[in-house]
């Protein structure tokens, strides 16, 4: 029997380190040899792939030239780097064979045979792999007493094969299972092999010591400069007493990263037990920059493009209270924009208001935009207080106002929306609207941020907001929506790629209850069209307009308008495919109508169809979307509108 270490593995890697230092370094002659390189296959795509990356030969041939010597130099490292990528596989035996210009690279000769190459000419290096026979596990033994319950995460067994990242693995799995045991002193030495003289199999131990299950100690944070230990232990999820496990500390650690002033947390463990008798805790945290600059921008061939920039103080008091200053130039041309507008608001975010997990924000506003459907100028201030149900569920309630005036056309009957509506002049109206919105929310998708590509789970969620109108036309109305995303990752389903082809799915419902169409005001209507419900068809086109009579005198202005409904039912069906690594696309099918009931009705029900492509970046993928309109039905007078012949959406992040 031949006896050797768990350091096998270690030494290959120690080889890696050397040669990436010193390879490049080799003193390079006056004259460079190019070469080309013919690296063989072992029938292992994933082997392969990481010999590729492995390789000097391969990756260094074009941005580090060598001389004809300096060539056989990087081939001989080549060899011991190879060499080491087949035995962490499991192929102790192996043999990695390279000749240039069909001389071995040990041949005496082949620096001359070289130098004698005519001047511009390539060599040609030609690397074979003999793999030998694959390793696999003959017995385990664990040297310890360790929980039966530990034991069975271990997960590694008498005839696996003696893959070194399966080995290594096994013993960190092991040590994770005793720390989540609450053994945080646990210790799980590096395996220790021993081959098999005449057969291809390794016997493996593990030498562990687990030493004493422990509580959680004292709990100490370092690094503040600006943010106050006591906002953070208001946050913590971790206290002095409890059972200690490696999960719980992690998750504190990663709740304590959600108040958004950190950017990295390292939790520092003890190495013995302190007065409590529990194992102390260090987080080391590391502060965001206090205030930050972020910029947007958007485009869609109906609501033109869009340009703004938010300012932020993340840390406002020491407390992880927020402020937020933004401003957006909207309405920059567009088809369904008649002049260009303004949307600024201004928010304060106090997190853990009066308990953990909820947190209170105040938010004025103000807004100018020009539609088709109406122009509008408002000013709007609100309170929400919002809490954390659970890892997937939250809730808010709020207390909102909004002084608007309003330009629309002004009618020339009230006999209803299924007969048509005449308009001639247009009219400005004041109101004041008092409103109570009350949400309820479920997101399943694990995303840090709504920019991020969402691959699977759910965001759902259901809004009731009671409101008052004060104005011309006082009214009382309820407005429910309830908002459905689905995504399915179909690539898992077919053991594909995990992530590279979703189906994603998009559903709305909403409804105006206690108030018709005209004692709305405008802005509180359901319109459809545009990315937001269906693509394709122009920003507030599908729905509901106002009709001019064909008797109209000529000096009398008049054109057809939106006028919106008091029900909107819309829906999306999409899939997502990446490519490379950066780039992707999408086919998707919207659908959807806007009326007085949420009663479906072909005739007035509209789909548009298209195509995207994505580009995906660290902070989110860039869209861009083709849409066109399918006209279905007979569509009647009061649910027409000249729409364009497609639409073009970009911006950041998914539709969806």
């Amino acid at each position: 029997m031949q006896e050797f270490s768990g350091r096998i593995w270690c030494g290959g890697v120690w080889l890696l380190v050397i040669a990436l230092a010193f390879g490049p370094a080799i003193a390079v002659a006056a004259d460079t040899q190019s070469y080309v390189v013919d690296l063989g296959t072992t029938g292992n795509d994933e082997m392969d792939e990481t010999l590729a990356a492995t390789s000097d030969l391969q990756n260094l041939r074009d941005r580090a030239p060598v001389s004809p010597f300096g060539l056989i130099a990087r081939a001989r490292s080549d060899r011991d780097r190879l060499k080491t990528v087949l035995e962490s596989y499991g192929y102790y035996q192996s043999r990695v064979l390279i000749s240039i210009d069909g001389t071995e690279i040990d041949n005496v000769l082949l620096g001359d045979t070289l130098s004698k190459l005519p001047a511009g000419a390539k060599a040609r290096v030609a690397i074979r792999f003999e793999l030998g026979p694959l390793y696999h596990v003959r017995r385990v033994q664990i040297e310890g007493t360790i929980p039966d319950s530990a034991r069975e995460s271990f997960g590694l067994a008498t005839g696996d094969p003696a893959v070194a990242a399966q080995v290594l693995n096994a013993g960190n799995r092991l040590l994770n299972a005793l720390h989540e045991l609450g053994y945080a002193f646990a210790r799980v030495d590096a395996p220790v092999a021993v081959e098999d003289a005449t057969d291809p199999v390794l016997d493996i131990s593990y030498q562990v010591e687990t030493g004493p299950a422990v509580k959680i100690g004292e709990i100490h944070f370092a690094g503040m400069k600006r943010v106050r230990e006591a906002a953070l232990r208001k946050r913590l999820l971790l206290h002095t007493g409890q059972e200690y496990s490696s999960s719980a500390v992690e998750r504190a650690r990663k709740d304590l990263l959600g108040l958004g002033v950190l950017s990295g947390i390292n939790v520092r463990l003890g190495t013995e037990v302190d007065a409590t008798g529990g194992v102390p805790i260090t987080f080391d945290v590391k502060e965001r920059a206090r205030h930050a600059l972020s910029f947007t921008g958007a485009y869609s061939s109906d609501l033109g493009g869009s340009v703004g920039s938010t300012w932020t103080d993340r840390d406002l008091l020491g407390g992880a209270q927020q402020l937020s200053v933004t401003g957006t130039v909207i309405g920059l041309g567009g088809s369904a924009i008649t002049a260009l507008g303004y949307n600024t608001s201004i928010k304060y975010l106090m997190p853990d208001f009066g308990a953990r997990d909820q947190s209170l924000q105040f938010a004025v506003g103000a807004i100018k935009q020009s539609l088709q459907a109406y122009d509008q100028k408002a000013v709007t201030a609100g309170v929400t207080l919002a809490r954390k149900l659970s890892s997937i569920w939250s809730a808010s309630i709020g207390i909102a106002t909004a002084k608007e005036q309003i330009t629309q056309q002004a009618l020339t009957s009230e006999t209803g929306l299924s007969h048509g509506l005449a308009l001639v002049e247009p009219f400005t109206t004041d109101y004041t609207l008092l409103m109570l919105p009350l949400t309820l929310s479920y997101d399943s998708t694990d995303l840090a941020s709504p920019l991020d590509d969402p691959l699977h789970g759910m965001r759902n969620s259901i809004s009731v907001t009671p409101t008052r109108s004060i104005g011309a036309n006082d009214a009382t109305f309820v407005i429910t929506q309830i908002k459905f995303s689905g995504y399915v990752d179909v690539g898992s389903l077919f053991r594909s790629t995990a992530g590279r082809s979703v189906l994603a799915l998009r559903g709305l419902v909403g409804l105006a209850e206690g108030a018709t169409e005209l004692s709305l005001p405008p802005d509180q209507r359901f319109y459809g069209g545009g990315s937001n419900t269906i693509r394709g068809y122009e920003y507030q086109s599908v729905g509901p307009i106002f009709n001019c009579p064909s008797n109209l005198p000529p000096t009398v202005s008049c054109s057809q308008t939106p006028i919106g409904g008091t029900a909107i039912v819309a829906g999306t069906v999409e899939f997502r495919q990446r490519f490379g690594k950066s780039w992707g696309s999408a086919l998707f099918v919207d659908g959807g109508q806007v009326s007085d009931s949420l009663r479906l009705e072909p005739d007035i029900f509209r789909v548009g169809v298209g195509a995207g492509m994505r580009y995906y970046t660290p902070i989110g993928p860039i869209r861009v979307d083709f849409a066109v309109p399918i006209h279905t039905g007979n569509v009647p007078l009061s649910q027409t509108y000249d729409e364009q012949r497609f639409q073009i959406y970009i911006g950041l992040g998914q539709a969806f």
